[in-house]
């Protein structure tokens, strides 16, 4: 009887573990699909409403971003002023996430990936500069993403 019973327990907590697990990676895949699509809309925002409109929008409220000389911008509308200077209106930016991963909790995830920034100087010459972006994305209470490092 108590080796039945010890049987049935175990299969039955091998069972529980594995749903949980299960339930766990489907959190995991379905929150590393929506930073993906974040990025996609975050990159089509740029170019068509603007780097500072874009970079201002999916900014987390405590957003920092490491720009020119290691400077570090914080808060949304310290990031909206850095991009809205006039070197900028002439830029465009496009990248796309090669690596994307998600804590266990789905709530906090990564990306890095490449990105081509082209702008043009005073004679109108197109200057590109081509590297690699890293970006800390946090799930917010209404269920998108915003970056809280770039």
């Amino acid at each position: 009887m108590h080796k039945i019973y010890f049987t049935g327990s175990l299969v039955l907590l091998i069972f529980l573990v594995s749903s949980c697990h299960n339930g766990s990676d489907n959190k995991i895949n379905n929150a590393k699909q929506e930073i993906k699509q974040a990025e996609k809309d975050f990159v089509k925002m740029a170019g068509e409403k603007g780097i500072a409109e874009a970079f201002a929008y999916f900014a987390d409220s405590a957003a920092v971003i490491n720009r020119a000389n290691d400077s570090l911008i914080r808060g949304k509308e310290s990031i909206r002023n850095f991009y809205a200077a006039d070197r900028f209106k002439t830029a465009t930016v496009k990248w796309s996430p090669d690596f994307v991963d998600v804590s266990t909790t789905g709530d906090l995830g990564y990306t890095y990936g490449k990105y081509t920034w082209q702008s043009k100087d005073s004679t109108g010459k197109i200057n590109e500069s081509r590297g690699i972006f890293h970006t800390v994305w946090k799930k917010q209470k209404d269920g998108s993403w915003k970056y809280v490092w770039d």
